[in-house]
């Protein structure tokens, strides 16, 4: 039981002391840049999805 303990206290003491939490600013900045470039590979995919749905339909036709 100690041991356990003893990971909590560390645990806690780690993560209140050492570590170097990012501001709201950063955090709204980083969900931005994370919610664009998203956006922007969503695009690609739709864009090659619907080319390749083009190809292949134009390729069927041939037969």
């Amino acid at each position: 039981m100690k041991k356990i303990k003893a990971y909590i206290k560390d645990c806690y003491d780690e993560l209140m002391h050492k570590v170097s939490w990012p501001t709201w600013n950063e955090l709204q900045n980083s969900a931005i840049v994370v919610s664009v470039a998203s956006l922007i590979i969503a695009l690609i995919v739709y864009l090659m999805d619907t080319s390749f749905d083009t190809i292949i339909k134009q390729f069927y036709k041939l037969f």
